[in-house]
């Protein structure tokens, strides 16, 4: 599932590949992008840069225009030299951009709009994303100081729901939202109210240095599409790859308890977590120091 590790590195591919070519060819199963073209043609324009924000990708042509997709849970980027043939049917393109020596194919893309630099700050979604995890100008102060606001205003909301909210903080996916709670030994179905600075702390620098892991580009001035399966352990072993994601009834890499699933926040998405690394603080309980092994009584805090 794409996720803003996925979609940095598809930007990072295309930027290589189109950035700063000209358009040669255009062409689009959706009638909103069609129209738009009829209007305003890209043949002639400059791709000026691609680029990620969270899990949004930008398209910025010149002559003021930007084609803005989100890959949801199906969509994707395919790169083919000129000629080449597609790895899917044509009914499932929605977008190609073609250069002199390139074919940039947008697959089951579910949402892919046209955008001035002006209706992009009036009418769409990426204005309103939270800080990207995988930006230069991120920082680990400036993600706790928003998972902290949303806290403050939002007392009540499931840790877990909150790391997805990409108002919040842009990239994260469930995958993450799993692995980054984990890593940090906090249960994914705690109040905002009871999470420590210190765990908001650990959960942001966590998230960045997972994500930062997994858009390693090993191969200089070459195009990588592709990096392999997401990656949280540090076991060279594909099967060992990550720590509880996807891994409900095995054993805990950590502890060997049981792992478990369960569906979380209105849209039902699985969760997963270790009942002993990730104990559960409540009402009237104290959360556990980061990092420490112990378990969360009422009241107190014993080894």
């Amino acid at each position: 599932m794409p996720e803003g590790d996925t979609i940095y590195r598809t930007a990072r591919a295309l930027q290589k590949a189109i950035g700063g070519k000209v358009v040669t060819g255009f062409d689009t199963g959706l009638a909103k992008l069609a129209r738009v073209n009829d209007d305003a043609p890209l043949v002639g324009r400059v791709v000026e840069k691609v680029e990620s924000r969270g899990k949004w990708c930008l398209i910025f042509f010149s002559s003021d225009l930007i084609l803005v997709t989100h890959m949801l849970m199906s969509g994707s980027w395919h790169l083919y030299r000129a000629g080449e043939k597609w790895w899917m049917g044509r009914d499932r393109m929605r977008v190609v951009i073609r250069t002199a020596e390139w074919e940039a194919v947008g697959f089951n893309i579910p949402v892919a709009e046209f955008h001035t630099a002006g209706s992009l700050e009036r009418s769409s979604q990426v204005p309103k994303l939270g800080p990207d995890i995988l930006s230069d100008e991120f920082t680990v102060e400036g993600g706790v100081a928003r998972l902290a606001a949303f806290g403050r205003e939002n007392p009540e909301a499931e840790i877990a729901v909150v790391l997805l909210n990409q108002r919040v903080l842009a990239g994260l996916g469930n995958v993450y939202k799993s692995e980054v709670a984990f890593a940090a030994g906090v249960n994914p179905f705690r109040a905002m109210r009871t999470i420590t600075p210190r765990e908001m702390e650990v959960m942001v620098e966590v998230s960045q240095r997972y994500m930062k892991a997994n858009v390693v580009d090993g191969a200089g001035d070459g195009i990588v599409t592709y990096s392999g399966n997401r990656r949280t352990t540090h076991s060279s072993n594909r099967e060992e790859r990550l720590w509880v994601y996807g891994r409900q009834g095995q054993e805990c890499r950590r502890c060997g308890a049981t792992v478990m699933m369960r569906k979380q926040g209105v849209q039902a998405r699985s969760t997963y977590w270790c009942p002993e690394c990730q104990p559960w603080v409540g009402m009237g309980e104290t959360a556990a120091p980061v990092g420490r092994a112990m378990v969360v009584r009422r009241g107190k805090i014993g080894c």
